[in-house]
């Protein structure tokens, strides 16, 4: 296999490596949506973001694209990957990666080649650190797949045998107490995360309500079960992100509103849940029609962030500097509808909320020393928007 043998260090498709383009304070940034009828959206927008006034310029259209929903970006090459959720490639079951080349200058995208998912609702994409391989995450298939990339950051074929590069997700939680029957009938693999050592996958299944961790092989592209970290039954864990310092984690679940603390284990490749907090506060009693979508680390690790639907908000929370546990600070509303995405931007002082339902990406600033949030007063129209990628300085 031809993999690229590259280094750089950065959270799993977050950012990716280009220069600044037009001045130092400015950054493309894309984001990913749906593109169904109600929203006329048609594919992968781009704007320039202004690190130091804090505004966005309107977007533009950087490629046509079939509900390029989740966005990532390889650490060193100008190569983003656009998970596709589809019924069908070219006539075959299963959704789609698709690896874009990146204009440097214009953000524009040019699609390389693509890779089915081998399942169907891929909702998640990530590369490892080093850009050898792209991991995705198929809700609808209950399921993980592993793509090696080549050394022009095209995408290489799923690798078969045992082990292989992609791995069915397995069920047997029929009846099983405390779990929503219409959300959790089967598995529901929502997002994939590589360790920062590149050894381990980290998948959350929504209907398995567990944390699956993967041994992968870089060299050969391809997952092997290794072990598995479970929440409370009914949880719906979504998505995961990693601590600075690496021996930290947390997932946001779904279903029950709340975020799952880990002690992460770097030689074992273990997770051990440690406590679980609420996104809302506790004098919302109403919570119908509320789901959580995000979550992300502050660069600074003093922070963490989550991301609540119905209530239209982010949950913000300190961490403890020598223990990491968290301590509940309270929301932020996004102005907006359905923040299905956020992202803070590579100088950790700014954080853009994606409100799906609105049609809007809005601005917030965040306070070094608090992590508070303050509405800038920006906000840019965007169809549909439900993933929010920063280019990162180099």
């Amino acid at each position: 296999m031809a993999s690229i043998r590259v280094t750089a260090m950065m959270l799993c498709g977050c950012m990716v490596s280009l220069a600044p383009t037009a001045r130092a304070a400015e950054r493309l940034v894309w984001f990913g949506t749906y593109t169904n009828p109600q929203s006329k959206s048609e594919g992968i927008y781009v704007s320039r973001f202004d690190d130091e006034a804090g505004t966005l310029a309107p977007p533009t259209l950087a490629a046509a694209a079939k509900n390029p929903s989740f966005l990532a970006a390889h650490p060193v090459l100008p190569v983003l990957c656009a998970v596709a959720e589809v019924a069908d490639v070219e006539g075959l079951p299963g959704a789609a990666v698709t690896a874009f080349g990146i204009d440097v200058s214009t953000g524009r995208l040019t699609a390389k080649n693509h890779r089915s998912t081998g399942g169907s609702g891929a909702c998640h994409v990530c590369f490892d650190r080093e850009g050898r391989v792209v991991l995705a995450a198929n809700y609808g298939g209950g399921s993980t797949i592993c793509l090696g990339v080549a050394e022009d950051g095209s995408l290489e074929p799923v690798a078969t045998g045992t082990p292989a590069g992609f791995i069915q997700h397995t069920f047997s939680r029929a009846g099983e107490p405390g779990i929503k029957p219409k959300r959790q009938e089967k598995p529901h693999a929502h997002s994939v995360d590589v360790s920062p050592d590149g050894r381990f996958a980290f998948v959350c299944d929504l209907g398995l309500d567990e944390v699956l961790v993967y041994a992968l092989d870089r060299d050969r592209a391809t997952l092997a079960p290794h072990t598995t970290a479970k929440v409370k039954a009914g949880a719906g864990p979504r998505h995961f992100a990693l601590h600075p310092d690496g021996r930290h984690a947390w997932c946001v679940n779904e279903l029950d509103l709340t975020v799952t603390g880990f002690a992460y284990d770097a030689a074992s490749g273990t997770l051990a849940a440690v406590e679980t907090l609420s996104t809302i506060p506790a004098d919302v009693v109403d919570r119908t029609g509320f789901s959580t979508a995000e979550i992300a680390v502050h660069p600074s690790g003093k922070f963490l962030y989550a991301s609540n639907r119905g209530h239209h908000s982010i949950a913000r929370y300190t961490i403890d500097a020598a223990t990491r546990r968290l301590t509940f600070q309270g929301v932020e509303p996004i102005r907006g509808k359905t923040p299905r995405s956020f992202a803070i931007d590579p100088t950790g002082r700014y954080l853009l909320a994606a409100g799906q339902d609105s049609n809007t990406v809005t601005v917030f600033a965040i306070d070094p020393a608090t992590g508070a949030l303050g509405f800038t007063g920006t906000s840019i129209d965007v169809p549909a928007p439900v993933c929010v990628l920063f280019a990162r300085d180099k």
